[in-house]
């Protein structure tokens, strides 16, 4: 099994992120022929500072290296190292329909926040679409919000292989944490670097427990029963067994319970859940050499897998010289 996804890195991972996708890498890179990329081709459309993009692709890479990625077992690069998906994406271009990319969520959502709608944000799809089926990959780890990137990159598989009359790509499929969902963010909405209401698993201590103290909750006092579905909640009970969930909303419900307890032990499980990763990320940091190292090395082989799908995508369409 070929396995694939990538992170834009337009601000530094947090519980989302971990959640929904970078727990996700490393647990697969067991299960098959792993491939995780830091895509900052895609952050061109956010961040506008290049020193600040380098800073956050180092940033990235060090987190999927402390929450356990190993480079022997997968392999992670830097996307803009591999100029050739740029290529792909352009054939790729060519047969997609204006009508898939107008439908896009993603577009659509992004131009309500408030983000200049220019030519990268609307073809962002296709480039995503480039990134998954330079690799032929059949298994593609996403948060349910991409799910309908990856319709799309089926559709897009399909027009170029029934224009050419040819099977060039595989239709991948996506595989979702369905008991993730949507991690809310401290204010109740999804969490999102756009809505700067994050929690940053590798944030320093204080700052981590000023963040969970501020979670949003209602005024409910603390001798009546709780709404166990406020985001207070939801987020606790993502680092919990089913037995502590269980016995803590029951008290809950039962009234005594504050909002100050719950937030002080979820701060608690952050650091212990995270304390080890803490521990690796500090360590890395010290070495930038060996991170960049792991790249290259990333790069070296991902260019490897995806020769032999570009070519056929060539050929299927008359690019270069015929073969």
């Amino acid at each position: 099994m070929r396995v694939l996804s990538g992170i834009t890195p337009s601000g530094e991972c947090h519980l989302g992120n971990y959640l929904g996708a970078i727990r996700q890498h490393v647990a697969l890179q067991s299960a098959g022929e792993a491939i995780y990329f830091i895509a900052d081709y895609h952050s061109l459309t956010s961040v506008r500072d290049g020193d600040e993009r380098r800073r956050l692709v180092r940033e990235v890479a060090l987190d999927y290296l402390a929450c356990g990625l190993d480079p022997g077992s997968a392999v992670l690069y830097r996307q803009s190292d591999l100029p050739e998906t740029c290529e792909l994406a352009w054939i790729l271009t060519t047969v997609t329909p204006m009508g898939l990319l107008q439908r896009a969520h993603s577009y659509k959502d992004k131009v309500a926040q408030g983000l200049k709608p220019d030519h990268g944000l609307f073809a962002y799809p296709v480039l995503m679409a480039a990134d998954i089926l330079q690799y032929n990959a059949g298994v593609v780890p996403v948060g349910q919000d991409q799910k309908q990137h990856l319709e799309m990159t089926r559709d897009i598989a399909t027009h170029f292989n029934q224009t050419y009359g040819c099977q060039v790509f595989v239709l991948p499929e996506p595989r979702i944490l369905e008991d993730v969902g949507v991690v809310p963010g401290v204010d109740g909405r999804k969490m999102s670097k756009s809505y700067d209401n994050t929690l940053r698993m590798f944030w320093p201590e204080k700052r981590l427990q000023k963040a969970v103290m501020a979670i949003v909750t209602d005024s409910t006092p603390v001798e009546a029963p709780k709404d166990t579905g406020q985001t207070l909640f939801q987020l606790w009970s993502l680092f919990a067994t089913k037995a502590e969930r269980d016995a803590l909303f029951e008290r809950a419900k039962a009234g005594g319970l504050g909002y100050g307890d719950v937030k002080k032990d979820l701060y608690a499980r952050l650091l212990a859940h995270f304390g080890p990763m803490r521990e690796r990320r500090e360590a890395l940091a010290m070495r930038p050499g060996e991170v960049e190292d792991v790249l290259a090395d990333g790069v070296r082989r991902a260019r490897a897998l995806m020769a032999p799908v570009l070519e056929a995508a060539r050929e299927a369409a008359g690019l270069g010289r015929a073969r």
